[in-house]
């Protein structure tokens, strides 16, 4: 039996790691994002990461692998592993936008995403006033049914509108828009997380979006178009409000 205790320790230990690892790699992409290392500087060698962040130099490697995969860092022969600028950095990872957190409004990246936005979902809910089936359509109102249901939480509010955009974008049934479904889910979350957070009432949203589900059914495309329109206007101004209230207060004179 006692020979068995050393493999269950090992066995924890091999349990731990990725936990150990997972929490070095956001502390590191923390600092980077805090500019604790800013752009353009090497980071700390490698004993000296150890020291900070009290792991191994195999638990460092692995993190800067995964920073270097996101494009966060590079490592350069004979000078160390360099911070990347900001637009190398893989903004529309679910876990670079995590590592950002807040100061995703210093990064301008909400007001992009809503740009990025308006040049698509308009044309995609054409489409799909055109080629969406029957099962698709019910798939938006069920998702529409839920933001309405949800409407005083924001976390079941923001997941069920974040199904309804996501439904729309598929029900397009354009080859590249179904691509970008799973490249820009997790941004799309984070901006309307933002808005509806943001937002006073969402009654609003709610009834823009049921027009949206009628304007399909009727097979109406115009109308479908014009309900995205409306429906990214409202998004605008509730996310202006949103980096209202995250700018950073003036100082008193």
């Amino acid at each position: 039996m006692e020979g068995q205790e050393p493999q269950a320790a090992a066995g924890e230990q091999v349990q731990r790691r990725p936990r150990v690892q997972k929490n070095v790699t956001r502390s590191i992409a923390s600092d980077i994002c805090a500019d604790v290392f800013p752009v353009g500087s090497t980071l700390p060698r490698e004993n000296d990461l150890c020291e900070r962040y009290g792991v191994s130099r195999t638990v460092i490697r692995e993190s800067l692998k995964i920073l270097e995969s996101k494009g966060m860092v590079r490592g350069r022969s004979r000078v160390g592993t360099v911070v990347c600028g900001k637009d190398e950095w893989n903004i529309l990872d679910a876990q670079v936008l995590e590592w950002i957190g807040e100061r995703i409004f210093e990064f301008d990246l909400l007001n992009c995403i809503l740009e990025a936005r308006r040049a698509i979902e308009p044309v995609a809910a054409e489409f799909a006033a055109e080629r969406a089936t029957v099962q698709e359509i019910a798939d938006l109102e069920r998702a529409w049914q839920a933001m309405r249901d949800g409407e005083r939480d924001v976390a079941g509010f923001t997941d069920a509108d974040v199904a309804f955009h996501t439904c729309l974008l598929k029900a397009s049934h354009n080859q590249v828009f179904l691509q970008l479904v799973g490249i820009i889910q997790a941004a799309l979350k984070f901006s309307l997380h933002a808005s509806n957070e943001a937002a006073e009432r969402r009654d609003e949203a709610i009834d823009i979006h049921r027009e949206l589900v009628e304007a399909l059914r009727m097979r109406d495309k115009a109308a479908a178009r014009d309900c995205s329109i409306r429906m990214l206007d409202l998004a605008a101004r509730d996310l202006a409000t949103a980096v209202k209230q995250h700018s950073p207060a003036k100082p008193v004179l």
